[in-house]
Order: structure tokens, then sequence, then C-alpha cells
């Protein structure tokens, strides 16, 4: 019974571990709402130095979505290692949009992409 007590007690401390947002899709999520609705604190919490800069440059010419609900959808996603790649559709885009993330540190955060390079999809 003490084993049992034991077991249970690890296997719910494992599992209350698993953060939803440390999934890369979670993350992309998270900045493509921050982008559109202009929570730069946000947005500057789930991306790289570099792609917050990129972000920053962006967020100005785009007019903040009063549409708050954004209808997220994964299409696509891929894990290499530190690096996944997020294809996914919103309600404030017409054609899908590509997030290239990095794990820093245990926590997924979107990243700029270099001219030029392509995903895996």
């Amino acid at each position: 019974m003490k084993d049992l007590i034991i077991y249970t007690s690890l296997l719910l401390f494992f599992s209350c571990g698993i953060n939803e947002e440390s999934k890369p899709s979670k993350t992309a999520q998270i900045v493509a709402e921050s982008f559109y609705q202009g929570d730069e604190t946000t947005l500057k919490e789930y991306t790289t130095e570099e792609g917050y800069a990129n972000f920053k440059i962006l967020i100005a010419m785009f007019a903040k979505s009063k549409n708050t609900d954004s209808d997220f959808k994964v299409l696509e996603e891929t894990v290499e290692g530190q690096v996944a790649w997020v294809k996914y559709s919103t309600s404030y885009d017409k054609t899908p949009g590509i997030f290239k993330l990095l794990n820093e540190n245990g926590v997924w955060k979107v990243t700029a992409r270099r001219p030029g390079e392509k995903g895996p999809f």
C-alpha cells in the first residue's frame, strides 16, 4: 500500500510538471494572438531577442485586431531537437503562417527566420 501511494504521488508530480505552454504549438498561438492584439509584453516574453526585434518593426504596420477569437489552428508541427516549426492558420490572416521556434532553457520561443531559409513545409 505504501508503494502504491509513492508511485501515485510520483506520477501526479510528473504529470503536473508537463506544462501546456512548453509546447511549440502553444507558444505559436500565444505569439500570433499577442502580435495581432498589440500585446508587446507577451510578445517579448515568447520570442527570442531577434524575433522580438522583427515583430516590433511589423507590429506598428498592423492595426490591432478587435477580434479576440483568433480561431488558431495548427496545420503542421515538426520538432527536430532544439528547433521546431509550426504552420498555423488564424482568423486574422487569409493565408497560413509559419513560425520557427528555438528551445531556450526548456522554453519554446519564436525566432526570426533567415532570408531564404526553408522550413520543412
